[in-house]
């Protein structure tokens, strides 16, 4: 049995998600999720500097906050012209919360 906690395990993954996420060259969507709210920022790396962020914090929680982020990051991402983005799951698992912010983020035309 191991002896790592979760956030530990989550954390060794998402060092390997960051990487993948990095050689692509493109921004990146980073999403992190707490207990209350679930949270995306677009990070550019070449310059090292957030494009762009959005949170549930004041809207929704559960799925429906995770719908309305990945829709407001998609147009905070329009507006500051960028349209191609690699996705950072940062270590979570790609269903729940996380898949259904990637799904409304593409619907609203934000690619990845």
């Amino acid at each position: 049995m191991s002896t790592d906690s979760k956030q530990q395990r989550r954390l060794r993954r998402a060092v390997k998600t960051h990487a993948k996420a990095r050689i692509s060259g493109k921004p990146r969507l980073l999403v992190f999720k707490s207990l209350k709210a679930i949270y995306a920022q677009i990070i550019d790396d070449a310059t090292g500097k957030i494009v762009c962020g959005a949170s549930s914090l004041k809207g929704k929680s559960g799925k429906d906050g995770a719908v309305e982020v990945g829709v407001k990051i998609a147009e905070l991402a329009k507006s500051n012209k960028v349209e191609s983005v690699s996705f950072d799951r940062n270590g979570y698992l790609y269903h729940g919360n996380i898949k259904a912010l990637a799904d409304s983020a593409r619907e609203a035309g934000l690619k990845f």
